[in-house]
């Protein structure tokens, strides 16, 4: 049974954090398809921003992975590590979920300013990256957990 549990936490590590950044850069990708119409010359800039987002997608993979080599899954698994391992996928997972989604709706924001002749690349860079500190942390987190199982 501990098992189990500890592998639905990798499973819902991976899942949130996949679907969340799936959502983030569909906005950003949205937000770039309409923004080719009136100025298509900022196409580098608008394919940086939609894929900014993807990032929360690898930090639950990386997750997943670093859980798997720190040989805590393993038949003598016990509850305490199996419910840890569950937490640090929920944290992670539900961390990076929101991150990628809220980042996903600034990364759009800057690609239509691009379009409308605004030069703020830069500034959504910076702005974009205040939902992903949440992500990093949580991800610090859930690498801390790893290694103390």
């Amino acid at each position: 049974m501990e098992i189990v549990i500890a592998y639905i936490g990798l499973g819902i590590m991976v899942f949130l954090s996949g679907v969340g950044s799936a959502i983030g850069v569909s906005l950003g990708g949205q937000a770039a398809v309409g923004a080719l119409k009136r100025r298509d010359d900022a196409f580098g800039n608008y394919m940086i921003l939609s894929a900014l987002p993807g990032t929360q997608g690898l930090y639950g993979f990386a997750g997943f992975f670093f859980i798997n080599i720190s040989g805590a899954i393993s038949a003598d698994i016990t509850m305490f590590q199996a419910g840890a391992i569950l937490g640090a996928g929920i944290m992670l997972g539900g961390v990076s979920l929101l991150s990628a989604m809220q980042q996903g709706k600034i990364c759009a924001g800057g690609v239509n300013a691009i379009a409308g002749g605004h030069d703020v690349f830069g500034k959504t860079i910076v702005l974009a990256v205040f939902p992903e500190l949440y992500a990093i942390i949580a991800f610090a987190a859930m690498f801390l957990i790893s290694q103390s199982l």
